[in-house]
């Protein structure tokens, strides 16, 4: 099968066409580091032996982000040379192991109205000035502050609408969200000068933990995909049009490639299609992938959709998630999406772009991703030439062995996935992910003990599988 045959990426050859994609698993600890339940996470993809392995997207900044992994300073590279370890000695040395490699801005909870508008509120003149005009009150122009703030609370949906500026509105609404265009915040204006030194350091740890590979990540919702995007309107060089917005991603590029030179493999992940009002589409993604395969990255990973724009509104107390509204459910497709439904639905995506970048003269391979749920669709799209290598993310995470299964003629024996995205709904809620098939299977054989979830209500890894 051509799926199981080598490709080369760079200065390393996968031994198979198989890639498991980055999956946030919520196993590090809150401070970023390696736990024992992030190396069992690992340890069990690898056991299944595919060609490449994506550890999740992790942090290059020193900033507290949750119970994601961080690569932002030194002291976390001893956890993730562990990690690297263990993939090597579970998959017997076949597997590359790629690490993902993140920014993002600021996302703050949805606030309750209170507290918006007690305490995070700015009360400029322009806010004066339309909350008098829109209950005809002119002396609240210049009324105290408490005065103005106590009248916006009691404000209708309507009233809000008509007073508050479209981010305030959307901040109340929503939760406030930083973006790639605030260059009125000094962070947010000085980024192309901080993040290629950020990611070449965090890319220099992640050769120095023994990693065979580096994922940029420039996809979904974050801040190298927000450059890229077409609502990156910056008018200071780094937004606009398609070389502007190209311009960060390949300087944060060749930052990187100094710093891991031919030490690793070293490529990006990016948006076929963004699939949100005034994105961009396919054709500047391949432009894009060109510009990239040109400067010399050695593999194009293809994703689509997963944006903040049309997310579902979330509840006070909770921060809006890049993956509810419909560019999620492309990125993320399951069998309820309709017409032409999940399975492979994002393919036509990394087709178009490889076609683009093999035209261009470039052999740069293209992974494909988005709903592969058995090898005969893998061989398939490798077949008919739309990518050259294939990722399974759910698939991979409902049955670690699969690749393994099929490779040794086991494939009845491959536990297939439901696409329901139970797995992303725990992701949602920040809680380990797991997948529902595994809680159907018997723990007979499988010792005393069989690792849980931290509710004690669901297994923490797949079924254990003994190759015959």
């Amino acid at each position: 099968m051509a799926w199981f045959s080598p490709l080369r990426i760079g200065p390393r050859v996968a031994r198979h066409r198989t890639w498991v994609p980055a999956m946030v698993p919520w196993r590090a600890t809150e401070e970023g580091f390696v736990t024992p339940e992030v190396l069992g996470w690992y340890r069990r993809f690898a056991r299944g032996r595919p060609g490449v392995l994506v550890v999740e997207a992790t942090g290059i900044r020193d900033v507290p982000s949750g119970a994601l992994l961080r690569i932002g300073h030194d002291r976390f590279v001893p956890g993730l040379a562990e990690l690297v370890r263990t993939v090597r000695e579970a998959s017997g040395g076949e597997t590359l192991l790629f690490i993902q490699i993140i920014d993002f801005l600021a996302v703050r909870r949805r606030p309750t109205p209170e507290r918006f508008f007690g305490r995070y509120l700015v009360l400029d003149d322009g806010l004066r000035e339309r909350l008098a005009a829109h209950l005809a009150e002119p002396e609240l122009g210049g009324a105290p502050d408490h005065e103005v703030r106590s009248r916006l609370l009691v404000l209708d949906a309507a009233g809000q609408e008509a007073v508050l500026s479209p981010r305030d509105l959307e901040s109340l609404r929503r939760g406030h969200r930083e973006r790639v265009t605030d260059t009125h915040l000094p962070h947010v204006r000085d980024l192309p000068s901080t993040l290629p030194g950020a990611f070449a350091a965090a890319a220099r740890r992640a050769v120095q933990a023994g990693f065979d590979g580096v994922e940029l990540h420039y996809a979904h919702a974050y801040t190298m995909a927000s450059f890229l995007s077409a609502l990156n309107t910056r008018a200071d060089g780094w937004g606009g049009s398609r070389e502007g917005r190209a311009r960060l991603p390949l300087e944060v590029y060749r930052a990187a490639r100094e710093a891991v030179g031919d030490r690793a493999a070293l490529g990006c992940r990016l948006l076929g299609d963004e699939v949100v009002d005034g994105g961009h589409g396919v054709e500047d993604a391949a432009w894009f992938a060109t510009r990239f395969a040109e400067a010399g990255m050695d593999f194009l990973s293809v994703s689509k959709g997963g944006k903040f724009e049309d997310a579902k509104q979330p509840k006070e107390g909770q921060a809006v998630y890049p993956y509810t509204g419909p560019s999620g459910h492309e990125c993320m497709p399951t069998v309820r999406i309709g017409a032409p439904g999940p399975f492979g639905r994002n393919v036509p995506l990394a087709a178009a772009i490889r076609h683009v970048v093999r035209a261009a003269g470039h052999d740069t391979p293209v992974v494909a991703s988005g709903g592969i749920a058995s090898a005969a669709q893998a061989e398939a799209i490798l077949a008919r030439g739309e990518a050259d290598a294939v990722a399974a993310a759910r698939q991979s995470l409902c049955d670690p062995d699969w690749f393994l299964k099929v490779r040794l003629g086991r494939g009845e024996e491959v536990r297939r996935c439901f696409f329901t995205n139970y797995c992303e709904a725990l992701d949602q809620a920040h809680r380990q992910v797991t997948c529902q098939r595994w809680d159907r299977l018997s723990s007979e054989g499988e010792g005393e003990e069989v690792p849980m979830a931290a509710d004690g209500r669901r297994r923490l890894l797949a079924p254990p599988w003994e190759p015959p």
